[in-house]
C-alpha cells in the first residue's frame, strides 16, 4: 500500500476511535467518520472491506494497544507497583477531563453497547480487557502481590467503574474515591 493510502487508513481509524469512544458504535455514522478523517467514501470501502464492524474493531484494537502501552510504560518507569495503578487511573482521568468527559475508557462505550448484540466486537472488547488484566497481573506479581490475577481483575473493575461513573456524573470525584481505595488495596 502506498504511503498516502497508509496515511488515509490511519486517519480513518483515528477518526473512528475518537467518535466511537465518545458516541459508541451505534451513534457513530460512517459519513461522520469520513468527514472527520477528511477522506473520500471510496477509501472506506477500499481499506475496510468488512465495513463498519471491521473499522470499529480496528479502532478498538488500536485504542487497546495504546492503553496496554501506557500500562507497560508506567510499569517500567514507576519505582513501585503501588504507584502504577494510581498513575494509570490519573492518566485516564486527565484524558477524560481534557476531553470534557467525552472520553473515559476507550473501549467501555462499545463494550457496553455490543455485549449481547455483536459477537465480533464483543470478542474484541473482551480480548482487550483480558490483555490489560494480564498486563496488570504481571506487574502486580512482579511487585510481590499474591493472587495477582484476582487483584488485577479487581483493580481493572475499579478503574473502569470509576471512569464510567465520572463520565456519567461529569465529575472526577468517583475517580478520586477509587484512587484512594486502590492505594489502600495495594498497600
Amino acid at each position: 500500500m502506498a504511503v498516502k493510502g497508509d496515511e488515509t487508513r490511519a486517519r480513518i481509524i483515528a477518526a473512528a476511535r475518537t467518535l466511537v469512544e465518545a458516541q459508541g458504535s451505534h451513534g457513530t455514522g460512517l459519513n461522520e467518520v469520513l468527514a472527520v478523517a477528511g477522506a473520500p467514501r471510496g477509501s472506506l470501502y477500499h481499506h475496510f472491506p468488512g465495513g463498519k464492524d471491521q473499522l470499529v474493531g480496528e479502532a478498538l484494537t488500536a485504542a487497546g494497544r495504546e492503553v496496554d502501552a501506557m500500562i507497560a510504560g508506567l510499569a517500567d518507569t514507576v519505582p513501585d507497583v503501588r504507584e502504577l495503578v494510581p498513575a494509570l487511573l490519573d492518566a485516564l482521568a486527565d484524558r477524560m477531563v481534557a476531553a470534557d468527559y467525552a472520553k473515559g475508557c476507550p473501549v467501555a462505550t462499545v463494550a457496553l453497547e455490543v455485549a449481547s448484540s455483536n459477537e465480533h466486537l464483543q470478542r474484541i472488547c473482551g480480548g482487550i480487557y483480558e490483555g490489560w488484566q494480564r498486563r496488570l497481573a504481571d506487574a502486580l506479581r512482579a511487585g510481590g502481590h499474591e493472587a495477582a490475577d484476582d487483584l488485577a481483575a479487581t483493580v481493572l473493575a475499579l478503574v473502569e467503574g470509576s471512569l464510567v461513573l465520572a463520565r456519567a456524573g461529569r465529575s472526577r470525584l468517583p475517580v478520586e474515591r477509587a484512587r484512594r481505595q486502590l492505594v489502600r488495596l495495594l498497600a
